[in-house]
């Protein structure tokens, strides 16, 4: 059957991919393969396991290559024999150099989760929950070789809900971007794209989200801690430390932003979760997780780990936190 449209090949490796690819599947087009990270271990058995891209790509019957290093002078002859006219490329995971981007005559485009110039950078979602921004978004970008610099084809401005999380967040903008790169390719095969360069003035870059991020200081704001708690939300969850045991905290809302009290201290119990004290304010946390166990509702988890109220949540020495 003849499929419809440009050649394309499609660069993806994590979850945040597989709209994009479905929507390319559904819309029919001509997907000649799909490039994604190779396998990797995973789990406690530390068994290889194909990243999600693969696996829906597989499903399809589609060609998988998977290079160590996309600049890799084998890897780049063989894409250059497909002839691609077009490349997808959604959260593959490397850096891409001009002598890729230059294959195909239609260029290579990007979909990525923020309103750029603002959150270039691998972990956008994240900061902007981080940060308490109202608002976050979608760009599809013409690539270059500079990391997330290329001129502006699409941008969808998207709201973050009250007391959003990251995993959320992530889940409405990989679908919401899959529609936008829809609109993109019809753009540009149709001729009618128009290209805004960035405002590099205005840039500003997100580090990745790591383990460090994750202690929790009580003597912050309430807001403050609710928005780390949700960025950090489901990895690598937010850290704080009581009666000697370390706890990932997930799932927050502010419940007041001028309390004061002992920050750490537990102001209450209630059925959806634990009111903590801050520097400013109460946080409601819904959800906790013991080190080695299951992440469980508040009332679950004070089944199996009683707390009171007046006892008090410390911070985890940064350094210290549990891998």
């Amino acid at each position: 059957m003849n499929k419809k449209g440009p050649k394309i090949v499609f660069m993806g490796t994590p979850e945040f991919a597989l709209p994009s690819l479905k929507a390319l599947l559904e819309e029919d087009y001509n997907l000649i393969c799909v490039v994604t990270q190779p396998d990797r271990p995973k789990g406690r058995g530390r068994k290889l396991s194909p990243p999600p891209v693969k696996e829906l790509a597989a499903g399809y019957g589609i060609p998988v290559l998977q290079p160590r290093d996309a600049s890799e002078t084998d890897f780049l002859s063989s894409l250059k024999e497909k002839s691609p006219d077009l490349i997808v490329v959604v959260a593959y995971g490397q850096i891409l150099k001009k002598e890729l981007l230059d294959i195909p005559p239609l260029g290579a485009i990007n979909v990525h989760p923020s309103l750029l110039p603002k959150y270039r950078g691998p972990a956008p979602i994240q900061w902007a929950i981080m940060n308490n921004d109202p608002v976050t978004g979608v760009t599809i970008i013409r690539m270059n070789e500079r990391m997330d610099a290329g001129p502006i084809l699409l941008q969808k401005e998207v709201p973050i809900l009250p007391d959003e999380t990251a995993g959320s967040l992530h889940d409405r903008l990989a679908e919401i971007g899959a529609r936008l790169l829809i609109e993109a390719i019809h753009a540009i095969v149709s001729g009618s794209i128009k290209e805004i360069p960035q405002d590099d003035s205005k840039a500003t870059y997100t580090p990745k989200i790591d383990r460090s991020l994750s202690v929790i200081d009580w003597s912050e704001s309430a807001s403050s801690i609710s928005a780390r708690i949700r960025a950090l939300d489901p990895w690598p969850g937010a850290l704080a430390r009581i009666r000697e045991r370390e706890i990932k905290l997930f799932s927050s809302s502010v419940v007041n932003n001028e309390h004061k009290g002992n920050p750490g201290t537990i102001h209450d119990l209630l059925r959806d979760g634990l009111i903590v004290e801050t520097g400013n304010g109460l946080v409601l946390i819904k959800d906790l997780q013991m080190p080695g166990r299951k992440r469980l509702p508040a009332i679950e988890f004070l089944k199996g780990f009683p707390l009171k109220k007046g006892d008090r949540f410390i911070s985890v020495k940064r350094g210290a936190c549990q891998r």
